[in-house]
């Protein structure tokens, strides 16, 4: 499980949408369509990339519950020294 701020969140579903958004106008360029069309049709599949990425961001959230654990380690109170300090002192050897 990874968890992720959100404006971070909100950054990878608005890249996503502008690269759904690109194909779809590339693709649409290429049919013989109206300009209003493939623009407006362009937006569609934008938006609609950004508010599914944002739902489905909500649905993990919601299926995490309150199993996710959140630590906050003070300046200098890394991982890698609990864990150097632990064998130090938690570990006997001979």
């Amino acid at each position: 499980m990874y968890t992720i701020s959100g404006r971070a969140a909100f950054v990878r579903n608005a890249a996503v949408a502008i690269g759904n958004g690109s194909i779809t106008l590339i693709l649409l360029l290429i049919a013989p369509m109206g300009l209003a069309g493939v623009i407006s049709n362009t937006l569609m599949v934008t938006i609609a990339s950004f508010a599914m990425g944002t739902a489905a961001d909500q649905v993990v959230k919601w299926l995490a519950g309150g199993r996710v654990r959140v630590e906050i380690l003070e300046p200098g109170n890394t991982p890698g020294e609990k864990l150097r300090s632990r064998q130090n002192d938690d570990l006997y050897r001979d």
